[in-house]
């Protein structure tokens, strides 16, 4: 998953939103989120969080919606009480809702490394605007890991 360019010289548009608001939270230190050994293969997990809050980076407003996880454990299942530190540690950061969605898609994958994940955000409508993001993984063939193994990095 590639990252966004944050060298890139700040720009304003019409409503005074910069590069600065569009990469606010992207590097946050988070709680790390922790696992336990998988004892199964071919099953699926769906873990809805409906009471996740965030900022938005520019006006301060708090954000409200429901966070969805589902996904494929491979070698590991995520511990959940860690994810929810996790995902309360969101609570007073300044991050776009989109940025929300794929932060917490690219954090779960560097956590468990799934067979495929699916984070879907829908935010409580905010002056009439409904938003729902969806951001999904799947791991190529060649990234596959022999159950009960671990995979050697370079």
């Amino acid at each position: 998953m590639p990252k966004p360019s944050r060298t890139a010289k700040p720009r304003a548009t019409t409503l005074g939103y910069t590069d600065h608001h569009a990469a606010a939270g992207l590097d946050a230190k988070l709680p790390a989120i922790e696992c336990w050994p998988n004892q199964f293969a071919g099953y699926e997990i769906e873990v809805a969080s409906p009471e996740f809050t965030s900022v938005c980076p520019k006006t301060a407003l708090p954000d409200h919606g429901t966070i969805t996880l589902h996904y494929m454990p491979d070698a590991h299942c995520l511990e959940l009480k860690s994810y929810k530190l996790y995902l309360l540690a969101y609570r007073n950061l300044g991050i776009f809702q989109e940025n929300v969605t794929n932060r917490i898609l690219q954090d779960v994958v560097a956590a468990c490394r799934p067979h495929w994940a699916t984070v879907t955000s829908e935010f409580t409508p905010r002056g009439g605007v409904y938003s729902k993001i969806t951001a999904s993984y799947a791991r190529q063939a060649s990234e596959a890991t022999p159950r009960g193994r671990s995979r050697k990095r370079g």
